[in-house]
């Protein structure tokens, strides 16, 4: 739901799960939230996820791309060195996708 921008939808749906509390659901919420542009409380749940689990590359990605939002282009990098690792290379989407995120900022100077 979260992805076809039913946000409300997906963070009611989010509230039914028995374990709200695991990476993935919290990456969810983080990226419902975000979208919903409460962008702090989305990446506190972002962070909540990657402490449950620091090789989620998904979630570092959505991470990323939220600290590019803020113009916080030092921690969305960090977190593009942190998919690399998860990886194992630069082809993965996760990394891909947050490159493109961080390249096509303003005041990207890579």
């Amino acid at each position: 739901m979260a992805k076809a921008k039913r946000y409300d939808e997906a963070l009611e749906v989010l509230n039914l799960m028995k374990n709200p509390n695991t990476a993935q659901a919290l990456n969810y919420r983080g990226y419902a939230t975000r979208h919903m542009g409460k962008l702090d409380e989305g990446i506190g749940y972002y962070l909540r996820s990657v402490k449950l689990d620091p090789h989620y590359a998904q979630v570092r990605e959505y991470l990323g791309e939220a600290y590019v939002i803020k113009g916080d282009l030092a921690s969305a990098k960090y977190q593009l060195g942190k998919i690399k690792t998860i990886c194992g290379n630069t082809e993965c989407e996760e990394y891909e996708d947050l490159e493109k995120a961080i390249a096509g900022h303003p005041e990207d100077e890579s």
